[in-house]
């Protein structure tokens, strides 16, 4: 997971928990959930400076609330996680053992060469 990003008004030490986008050909400030990873042209803010926040004058302001239900994890989350959970659980196959033959085993970097008087 990635680190919390802090808001991006200079000096505020606060949590992001909003990112604003501005639509520049609707003069529109959209106002959103944390996006997923920091975009260059939006800006994260905390909830702070995102409840003060106001567009300049002319422009709208769209405040979208997130959905509570996709707050938490998904059915696909879950099913992911349980596979992952089984994947784990498994006992690995036994290696068959090295077989010695005319190249020799290679273990590592090593290699091990049958013994040419025998």
């Amino acid at each position: 997971m990635s680190p919390m990003r802090r808001c991006s008004r200079s000096a505020c030490p606060r949590t992001a928990v909003a990112t604003l986008t501005y639509v520049y050909a609707d003069s529109t400030a959209v106002l959103g959930p944390l996006a997923t990873y920091a975009e260059p042209h939006s800006y994260d803010l905390c909830s702070e400076h995102s409840e003060r926040l106001v567009a300049p004058r002319g422009w709208e302001v769209i405040r979208l609330a997130p959905d509570p239900a996709a707050l938490g994890p998904s059915n696909d989350d879950l099913l992911a996680l349980a596979d992952a959970v089984r994947e784990a659980g498994r006992r690995p196959e036994p290696a068959p053992p090295p077989a010695v033959g005319e190249g020799g085993t290679r273990r590592g970097h090593l290699r091990a060469l049958p013994d040419p008087d025998a």
